[in-house]
């Protein structure tokens, strides 16, 4: 039986583009899986914001990460790719981090070449570790992982930093260093997607906004169109997160709203029934095994 990570490089170098939801708990892998994607990224700023409370820049610490990531991966059967931020310190913490992934179940461990504290890609502020020192660290993701399938995806973030050229210099280094896929964050301009995308020797990782475009700075463009342009995979880490807190903020203020009304207010409209919500989060199952393992006299 190929393991998730063997899968997850299968879809990764196939000929059609991979898409992947980003998803950050239960209830966003759960409807992931549900939609029919075989694959997902765990967004570390939606694990960050829905678990912490806090922006992306870098008050995450590993353990949290993992954990979250674990708890997805008990509760799916989606092949992950973790974003484990810059690996949380120098070569020897990354090996330990992408080691501490792969045994939560990860299939694909992403690593950034920012400094520390990180901050989300779209956010000002970035800058970015030597080359050098961001290669030594690909080499230790490289060693750690036990299952030699887990996806290495090296990322880096010079492109806002620096310009694109340097961001595909680094890329080629972090290939030769033995990255499995690449990723340049915050491009602007399809063209610098294409030209990335062409110019990288291993598959290459694009994400998009989907809606979040005014506080973005990568254009969005569709599946379809990445693929011409030699994109192997888009993820779409901040989709559901933010229709989440769409739709929570809407339900508060009905709530509010209505909540010291003469009568009671329904609003199935900016909600999902019981039977709905329990069948999602795997009630049916539950219900299986109560009944396998009842205890008779």
């Amino acid at each position: 039986m190929k393991s998730k990570a063997r899968r997850f490089k299968e879809l990764l170098e196939a000929p059609d583009i991979l898409v992947a939801p980003g998803v950050y708990d239960g209830f966003s892998a759960r409807i992931a899986e549900a939609a029919g994607f075989e694959a997902a990224t765990i967004s570390g700023a939606g694990v960050s914001e829905s678990n912490l409370g806090w922006a992306d820049k870098g008050i995450m610490g590993a353990q949290d990460n993992m954990r979250a990531g674990r708890a997805i991966a008990d509760c799916t059967d989606l092949l992950l790719r973790a974003d484990a931020d810059t690996g949380y310190g120098n070569a020897v913490n990354v090996y330990f981090t992408v080691r501490g992934f792969e045994e939560a179940g990860m299939a694909a461990v992403m690593i950034e070449d920012q400094v520390w504290p990180k901050r989300c890609g779209h956010m000002k502020g970035k800058d970015v570790i030597p080359a050098a020192e961001m290669v030594q660290k690909v080499k230790a993701a490289c060693d750690a992982r036990r299952d030699p399938d887990l996806v290495i995806m090296a990322r880096t973030d010079a492109a806002g930093v620096t310009d694109v050229d340097d961001a595909i210099d680094r890329l080629i280094r972090y290939a030769e260093a033995g990255a499995d896929a690449l990723y340049a964050d915050a491009l602007l301009s399809a063209e610098d997607i294409e030209k990335v995308a062409r110019a990288v020797p291993r598959p290459y990782v694009c994400n998009m906004g989907f809606g979040l475009q005014a506080r973005s700075t990568t254009p969005l463009l569709t599946a379809k169109q990445l693929q011409g342009m030699g994109v192997a995979m888009v993820t779409y880490p901040r989709m559901l997160s933010s229709a989440a807190v769409h739709g929570m903020m809407t339900a508060m203020k009905a709530f509010k709203d209505g909540a010291y009304a003469d009568t009671p207010v329904e609003r199935p409209d900016l909600q999902v029934d019981f039977a709905q919500l329990s069948a999602l989060m795997g009630l049916t199952e539950l219900d299986a095994m109560e009944t396998k393992y009842e205890a008779s006299d």
